[in-house]
């Protein structure tokens, strides 16, 4: 590797790790930009990152101003260029640089562990099967050429030709010989095979605006961004709830508006028979995640829900998280009767999300049991 090239990869790594620690730095900020999701490939996130200085060139005293061609004499004054159009008197303070940085999801999910002090998960379940994997790992002198590792089989040469004093500086030449062969070679290494489910419930009554079903996908994101970096695949359904539930694929989930009233247990219900159908708690770590404004349909179904949860969904689940989304119409007391009758049960979690400034608290209490 050239001097170049190692100069201009150090500097890659010290940029990224600038990018790395202003992203840490401003992470309750990123966690309440709802802009931040729309920007989301299969692997990668861009983030607009407005306070890194883009660099640029500048001339020394020697070469400043001047005529770039054509005719001039000493003192001939320089054009002012082309005026930009429009009105007002010339601003004071200097524009602000927005640089656009891709930052892959895994390494997003690795500042969101570290920043929150997130432990990583005790997977459970029979799907944490151990499986063997090849991998290219060691180095070996025989092989097939498929196999040939050129750069140690050159350093191996270049090593024999300088013992033996056949290398010449003024002539380079580095010809390997069938004992500077050297090739890849693997061992078989266990694998762990962790599966995750989450399911999504969330009340879309009349009292869910879009500003809570907003709240509710960014939340979202972050939820799933830890999650993926902790097993090897995830699935995720979705389910819909006012007075009956349904399940619905993503699109559906996040902008459907019902006008009926709300029945919190046949969402309990469905995600218990989804568990029972398809991810018997045996083999698969469940994650039940609900998002409601706190509106329920009498007592007599609240009562319903904390025995849905004691006899079914509790003793099923990694981890059951309510998160309750502030509205103008909805009246926020499932949270606190989830947290009377369930008090000191581990197994769930309850955070109140106001604004979108709750969101990085919310998701330190959701995933900070490590469960």
């Amino acid at each position: 590797m050239s001097m170049s090239m190692k100069r201009a990869e150090r500097d890659l790594s010290r940029f990224r790790e600038i990018v790395r620690g202003r992203i840490k730095k401003d992470l309750r900020k990123y966690m309440s930009q709802g802009e931040l999701i729309g920007r989301q490939g299969q692997r990668y996130v861009s983030i607009p990152m407005p306070q890194i200085d883009i660099p640029q060139f500048r001339y020394g005293a020697k070469q400043a101003g001047g005529v770039g061609q054509g005719d001039g004499d000493v003192g001939d004054p320089i054009a002012q260029g082309d005026g930009q159009q429009g009105a007002g008197q010339a601003g004071a303070e200097p524009g602000q640089h927005i640089l656009e940085v891709d930052i892959s999801i895994e390494e997003l999910a690795q500042i969101l562990g570290e920043e929150l002090q997130l432990p990583n998960i005790q997977p459970k379940g029979k799907k944490n099967l151990i499986s063997e994997k090849d991998k290219y790992s060691g180095i070996r002198r025989t092989g097939p050429n498929s196999l040939r590792h050129f750069k140690r089989t050159y350093r191996e040469a270049l090593r024999r030709q300088i013992a033996s004093g056949e290398y010449d500086i003024n002539n380079p030449l580095v010809v390997p010989i069938p004992e500077d062969m050297r090739y890849r070679s693997w061992k078989e290494t266990l694998m762990p095979e962790s599966n995750a489910v989450i399911i999504y419930m969330m009340d879309v009554s009349g009292s869910m605006g879009s500003e809570q079903k907003e709240l509710v996908r960014m939340t979202a994101f972050w939820i799933e961004t830890w999650l993926r970096s902790q097993y090897k695949s995830i699935e995720i359904r979705y389910i819909v709830h006012d007075a009956a539930a349904k399940e619905v694929d993503q699109q559906t989930f996040y902008h459907i508006r019902e006008g009926g009233g709300t029945k919190i247990s046949s969402a309990y219900k469905l995600c218990n028979r989804l568990i029972d159908e398809r991810y018997p708690a045996s083999e698969w770590n469940i994650y039940p995640f609900h998002f409601s404004d706190g509106d329920n349909w009498g007592g007599g179904d609240t009562r319903e829900c904390v025995e849905l949860l004691k006899r079914e969904l509790l003793p099923k689940v990694n981890l059951f998280c309510y998160g309750q989304v502030r509205s103008l119409y909805g009246s926020g007391r499932f949270a606190h009767d989830l947290e009377e009758y369930l008090r000191g049960d581990d197994r769930i979690v309850i955070a109140e999300i106001a604004d979108r400034d709750d969101i990085y608290d919310a998701i330190r209490a959701f995933l900070g049991k490590g469960r």
